[in-house]
């Protein structure tokens, strides 16, 4: 669809960045293969003053770089054709010719998610730049909590005032929260008298704290009666009409968009899909409801920034170059509460600067689980098969998969008793049992990634998806700010992608004959990233102790080879560089990245990678904990301050200790024996090793020896760490006898 003034959007392919990319590209590359010759020649040379020991040793160390390079080669499909895109909301068509859009809102836990924050995404949603009677907002509330139900309908009748106060005075922040933090009382001068505006926005932030006091009154009254029923509750489905007389709709005759509370059936005997299973209720029951062509899903924390996504978005959607194959339009997920110097690595700028500005070069960007408008027809992926088989029996929902306009406004609002009991049993627990629900339609199963799983199998059926990130954030999140939280997030991750990747439906396996090759390449990066703790784990551990037997495993200084390693390991750091500074950011971001990368490797890349071949093989279940969205002053205090927190489990401390006291005895260790007995020339690359992961893993040295606050490692887990480094020393020294 092109306007008189031009096109939608348009696509530029940032040609400074793949010349650089491909020229470093082919560089690396030739000095890996160099490395691997050299390696490989060390086993056909003979050398009687070779033991077995170092031979192994030298093999290992083979086999890890022989992953690194792997993973690399992995990683630059991303860099093989980044491109930049363009909107032009203003050239699409008038607002009646607009297609609806139902929004998702997922949330499951309380006492984690804050009711009022969930509100305020909710609020935002419907506060929307898009045409009112064409916005249809669903809460999912998978834990059934009668406080999510009372503060949707409080939110509800907040809306009332907020929604026509937005309009009236052209506000940009739409979420009340974000907004009244900023206090920004100029935003509507010129479009009314300042003593009008600031008076108008008096009485809206009193309906909002008002708002905020009945939620909070309401959980204190029936604290007693929140017992957690996340697991074993009916269904509930209400479209909201909130909680007091619509008195503000009298005076200003605006049509308000319609916002549904929805929480599915739960019961321990059904196995619940997580949040997959949240979203394909809430795709049935949108389906029955409002059947919009376009569905944005949005995490609970995660609110509308910019009221001009959804317009944006049908700048892709509705271009007939894009629309036939286009099953989705990704927005980067950003974050209000991260500090300048993002010590945890919280933005996430790695994927969103780098992974989906490459992959919408290509066949585009991975759906990332929120923040992405989503073209329902691709979720169905039906032919002219038994519906039945696929969908399960409900006539009603099956009736509109063939339908391209939306049910009636009559029907939305629910004034169907039919339609309310065919709902009823859309959401219940077994409903998709003999059906083909999180296997061939909606939201896929068989992984806790479920965004990453859904739009894999979607490309490989050839649809594609576009990236588009503009200068205005369109949503702002929550991000973790403690180590804990991350680690057990990242667990979770890498657990789910790690299961994908050791399944059949591997990237470069499955992939690979139904996408172009560069595609599966990014998605095999991200399944199999994990592995990453595997060779660096071999690099943290042999080295060391080979040096503190006084043995090398690098070539000599004197080597011509050492500047083949020198340069490799140059290389790789000064590309990141590159990338982070490129990006706008600090060599501080690129120092931050590191360490959480070496972090990340030795703890939750790990477990990650155990939970998911448990899974697999049947061991254990898949599990779900939502992140915790709870501030905590004293964590985030010392975040803002820059501190690690490293009040977190013993699994994640004592890998990661004892792997820094490892380093610290064989690099103090190393520099002792060369001082003493020489050798300087044979074993500068381990010390230069040890040195480097020292350096790295400053925050940790600091936690366990110069910190006192509660922040700091428990003094029983350095006496752990040490004990077992001890192990590996005295493990590895006896085995080079």
């Amino acid at each position: 669809m092109e306007h008189s003034s031009g096109p939608l959007n348009l696509c530029h392919v940032l040609t400074k960045s793949i010349i650089i990319n491909r020229t470093h590209m082919l560089v690396h590359a030739t000095a890996l293969s160099a490395l691997i010759y050299y390696r490989a020649s060390f086993f056909f040379s003979e050398s009687k003053s070779r033991d077995r020991a170092t031979t192994l040793a030298c093999l290992t160390m083979f086999l890890a770089e022989l992953g690194l390079s792997f993973l690399w080669l992995l990683s630059q499909a991303f860099r093989w054709r980044p491109v930049r895109r363009t909107a032009f909301p203003k050239r699409l068509p008038e607002d009646k010719e607009l297609p609806p859009i139902d929004v998702f809102v997922c949330t499951a836990d309380p006492d984690k998610e804050p009711t009022v924050d969930v509100m305020n995404t909710v609020v935002s949603a419907m506060a929307l730049d898009y045409p009112p009677e064409k916005l249809h907002v669903y809460l999912s509330d998978d834990g059934g909590s009668t406080l999510t139900l009372h503060g949707t309908r409080e939110a509800y009748d907040f809306a009332r005032w907020w929604l026509p106060f937005c309009k009236r005075y052209g506000i940009k922040t739409r979420c009340p929260k974000a907004f009244f933090k900023e206090e920004e009382d100029g935003e509507g001068i010129g479009m009314s008298s300042e003593n009008e505006f600031g008076s108008e926005k008096k009485i809206v932030k009193e309906k909002y704290e008002l708002f905020k006091e009945r939620v909070n009154e309401y959980r204190k009254r029936h604290r007693g009666d929140l017992s957690h029923t996340g697991r074993d509750h009916p269904p509930t489905i209400e479209v909201i009409r909130g909680n007091v007389p619509d008195e503000v709709m009298q005076a200003h005759q605006d049509p308000m968009p319609k916002l549904i509370h929805v929480s599915r059936e739960k019961r321990p005997s059904h196995h619940h899909h997580f949040k997959a299973g949240a979203l394909n209720v809430l795709l049935r029951v949108s389906g029955v409801m409002s059947n919009s062509p376009f569905i944005l899903v949005l995490d609970c924390d995660m609110y509308c920034n910019d009221p001009s996504s959804a317009r944006q978005a049908m700048c892709f959607h509705l271009d007939p170059r894009l629309s036939p194959s286009l099953m989705l339009v990704q927005f980067p997920q950003m974050f209000h509460n991260i500090s300048e110097n993002d010590i945890y690595d919280s933005k996430i700028r790695r994927y969103f600067s780098t992974c989906c500005v490459g992959m919408d070069g290509l066949k585009g960007p991975i759906l990332s689980g929120s923040c992405s408008y989503i073209k329902r027809e691709s979720l169905y992926r039906f032919d002219l098969m038994d519906l039945k088989k696929l969908f399960g029996h409900s006539n009603e929902f099956i009736k509109y998969l063939w339908q391209k306009e939306k049910p009636s406004r009559n029907t939305i609002a629910g004034d169907s008793a039919a339609l309310m009991k065919e709902t009823q049993v859309l959401t219940s627990c077994g409903y998709e049992n003999g059906t083909k629900w999180g296997q061939e339609v909606g939201f896929m199963y068989n992984s806790v990634v479920e965004d990453y799983f859904t739009s894999f199998t979607l490309h490989c059926k050839g649809w594609t998806s576009v990236f588009y990130s503009p200068s205005k954030p369109q949503f702002l999140g929550t991000a973790t700010t403690n180590l804990n939280d991350m680690l057990i997030q990242g667990m979770r991750w890498y657990s789910g992608l790690s299961r994908v990747g050791i399944s059949r439906f591997c990237p470069l396996i499955y992939g690979s004959s139904s996408m172009p090759i560069l595609q599966s390449m990014c998605y095999a990066e991200v399944s199999l990233l994990p592995l990453y703790c595997l060779p660096i784990f071999c690099f943290a551990t042999i080295p060391q102790i080979f040096l503190v037997n006084g043995i090398s495993i690098y070539p000599e200084v004197s080597s011509s080879y050492i500047m083949l390693f020198a340069f490799i390991f140059l290389s790789s750091l000064c590309k990141h560089l590159y990338e982070v500074v490129a990006s706008g950011h600090s060599v501080q971001t690129f120092l931050n990245e590191q360490r959480i990368w070496m972090i990340k490797s030795t703890t939750c890349y790990v477990y990650g990678t155990i939970d998911a071949i448990m899974t697999q093989i049947g061991m254990r279940r898949a599990s779900f904990l939502p992140t915790n969205k709870v501030d905590d002053d004293e964590q985030s205090k010392r975040y803002e301050m820059g501190k690690f927190d490293f009040h977190t489990s013993i699994m994640f401390l004592a890998p990661m200790v004892t792997l820094v006291i490892l380093n610290m005895a064989s690099f103090f260790g190393g520099v002792a024996r060369v001082l003493t007995l020489g050798g300087f020339d044979k074993l500068f690359m381990q010390i230069a090793l040890s040195l480097f992961v020292l350096v790295m893993s400053y925050p940790v040295i600091e936690a366990m020896v110069l910190r006192t606050d509660k922040g700091r490692i428990p003094r029983s887990v350095t006496i752990l760490s040490a004990f077992l480094s001890l192990v590996l020393l005295l493990l590895g020294s006896s085995f080079l006898m």
